[in-house]
């Protein structure tokens, strides 16, 4: 029986096909008229087939009418292309079909932009007709790759006996740190359901049902502001085990993620390499890097020199002042950078004015001395522990930052990754390329005090077990108290978290009121977990990553909103659905709502 539409798709004809009648279907991708002869680009999903028409034709005048992307089917004869015009980088390069009948399926209105080639269209342009942005051939390739992404990590993880399980949408409202999307309910009024954070209740109770190991591509829904590297809906390889440590976690999930990444690191036409480098403590993170995601392919590292700038004979005010109210001073090494011009300086000194920093002091050491804007108020002897300090030699030169603690680990991270991207092309120390480096950040503190406030509260995730159990709560300080938590990173960005889970109800109990949170609020915000508890609970543990910036990386795109096939733009809305959107009364009636819109929105709707 004959197909309606197509006996071989757009990259399937090859020259053994010469002399055969095909029908092939898909859309007008390209025409170019070459004098009486139209040559016509079909493409289709899986690639392109070059078509031609004659002017002498009976439906030249139709086909030629019709615009590119219009869809349409083509029977003809496959013809071999001459030598000279053969297209050696199309696999269906060395032939063309000679149009005998075209079906015209769909026609196409004028494009707001094109398709065929990048034409620069904004953005919000190519959002709000997503599906014309999605035939382009670089997006079709990154949305197939997300989906070969998923499907390997569903056949690694059942390979290594993990179940798959779906968690509920629609849950409660719990403290996990971002804000929830509340969803009301018309059944319970004034009660409203909650999107899920991420599913880390349900994976822990399917842990305390026995099911020993857990597996989901879980969406996860956050109402946090939009960048470039988040969104409010994301996909994440969401797992948990039974019985396990936090090495064992490691040993088991390190494997699925270093295959996702060697099967498909050749993506964007590159070979990478992949490196685990060895785990860091979360403290050792801040110091050296300035992050808890520190990319590692940048070599250069931060050294703490406060005590340097503490001696008597070292006269810098402006970081003397800080340190003696508590501050530090961390410095970065550029190598051999001494001989640099004066605007290698100047920049990175605009750069952290840029920051909101008065500048970045630095020192540059050639011929046994300093040299440099601050080099004249540290002494010879305080410039030989500086040295000593940062291992710096001649023709080194050293930059400072001084600051609190956070402060000034933020600011140091950042100027660590400025000072690296400044390095001259070729510098021993500029930043690797074509190698994705992943370490396990382990360690982190279960508390963090709120400076303003003195509050303590969870600096990371509530769950976690904290090292040494009820004894560490009972007899170290909150801030000193340092959990089984670890969070995977890899060139820069954090690609999953993790913990071993608290399964003791009297240390949860603990942790939290240490948190400042009483029995009561324990009770109504997680007292399905703690209930289950007191029924036994294995020690178990888990870790979530981010799928989507897995497959941002694999990419190469700096932006996850690259690698999806219908997202909402940075303020999370999607131009194409129209959502959000307003609803009407007889719906908010329903669900027993009343508006209470600001009056300036209220304005804006009625200008629009």
């Amino acid at each position: 029986m004959t197909h309606q539409f197509r006996t071989h798709n757009c990259a399937q004809l090859r020259a053994e096909n010469v002399g055969e009648t095909v029908k092939l279907s898909g859309w007008i991708h390209r025409k170019r008229d070459h004098g009486g002869l139209l040559f016509v680009d079909l493409r289709d999903t899986h690639g392109l087939t070059q078509c031609v028409i004659d002017t002498d034709h009976a439906q030249f005048e139709e086909f030629d009418g019709w615009r590119v992307e219009s869809v349409v089917t083509i029977t003809g004869k496959v013809i071999a292309r001459s030598d000279e015009t053969t297209n050696d980088k199309l696999p269906t390069g060395a032939i063309e079909v000679g149009i005998e009948s075209v079906e015209l399926q769909s026609s196409a209105a004028t494009l707001p932009f094109q398709v065929a080639v990048d034409d620069g269209a904004g953005e919000d342009l190519r959002l709000q007709y997503r599906f014309l942005d999605l035939r382009r051939k670089d997006m079709h390739d990154k949305i197939r790759l997300r989906n070969n992404v998923i499907s390997s990590m569903r056949r690694r993880m059942v390979d290594k006996e993990f179940q798959e399980f779906q968690t509920p949408i629609l849950t409660a409202s719990s403290p996990e740190g971002a804000r929830d999307y509340l969803v009301p309910s018309r059944l319970h009024p004034g009660q409203f359901y909650a999107l899920p954070q991420a599913p880390q209740q349900f994976k822990q109770l399917l842990m305390m049902s026995g099911f020993d190991k857990y597996f989901q591509i879980a969406p996860c829904f956050r109402d946090e502001d939009g960048r470039a590297d988040r969104l409010a809906e994301f996909y994440q390889l969401d797992i948990e085990m039974s019985f396990v440590s936090q090495e064992d976690v490691f040993n088991t999930i390190q494997p699925v993620i270093a295959g996702i990444f060697e099967e498909f690191n050749d993506f964007t036409g590159t070979a990478h390499k992949i490196e685990w480098m060895p785990h860091i403590t979360y403290a050792d993170s801040m110091l050296k890097y300035g992050s808890d995601k520190p990319d590692l392919r940048n070599p250069l590292e931060i050294v703490d020199v406060t005590s340097v700038f503490a001696r008597d004979d070292v006269e810098f005010k402006a970081f003397k002042s800080i340190v003696e109210k508590g501050g530090v001073v961390r410095a970065i090494k550029a190598p051999s950078v001494a001989d640099q011009p004066r605007s290698f300086f100047d920049k990175l000194n605009t750069w952290a004015q840029g920051e909101g920093a008065f500048g970045m002091g630095y020192i540059q050491f050639a011929e046994g001395e300093g040299k440099g804007p601050i080099a004249k108020f540290v002494t010879g002897e305080a410039q030989a522990e500086l040295r000593t300090a940062i291992n710096a030699v001649d023709g080194d030169a050293v930059f400072f930052v001084c600051d609190k603690v956070e402060a000034a680990e933020k600011m140091a991270g950042k100027a660590r990754d400025a000072i690296c991207d400044a390095l001259p092309s070729g510098h021993t120390h500029e930043r690797e390329s074509g190698v994705y480096k992943f370490a396990w950040i382990v360690d982190y503190p279960m508390f963090e005090r709120d400076e303003e406030t003195g509050k303590i509260d969870f600096s990371h995730n509530p769950f976690s077990m904290p090292q040494g159990g009820m004894d560490a709560l009972d007899s170290d300080t909150p801030e000193n108290v340092l959990a089984y938590q670890y969070d995977c990173i890899c060139n820069g960005f954090e690609l999953c978290s993790g913990a071993i889970r608290n399964h003791k109800p009297e240390i949860m109990e603990k942790a939290f009121g240490m948190a400042g949170y009483d029995q009561s609020v324990l009770e109504d915000k997680f007292g399905g977990m703690l209930s289950a508890f007191k029924f036994g609970a294995p020690p178990h543990g888990g870790c979530a990553f981010g799928i989507d910036r897995i497959v941002m990386l694999l990419a190469n795109e700096p932006n996850l909103r690259e690698v999806y096939a219908f997202v909402m733009n940075g303020q999370y809305q999607d131009l194409m659905m129209s959502a959000p959107s307003m609803v009407d009364s007889a719906q908010l009636k329903d669900l027993h709502i009343k508006l209470d819109t600001p009056k300036a929105m209220v304005n804006k709707d009625e200008a629009a």
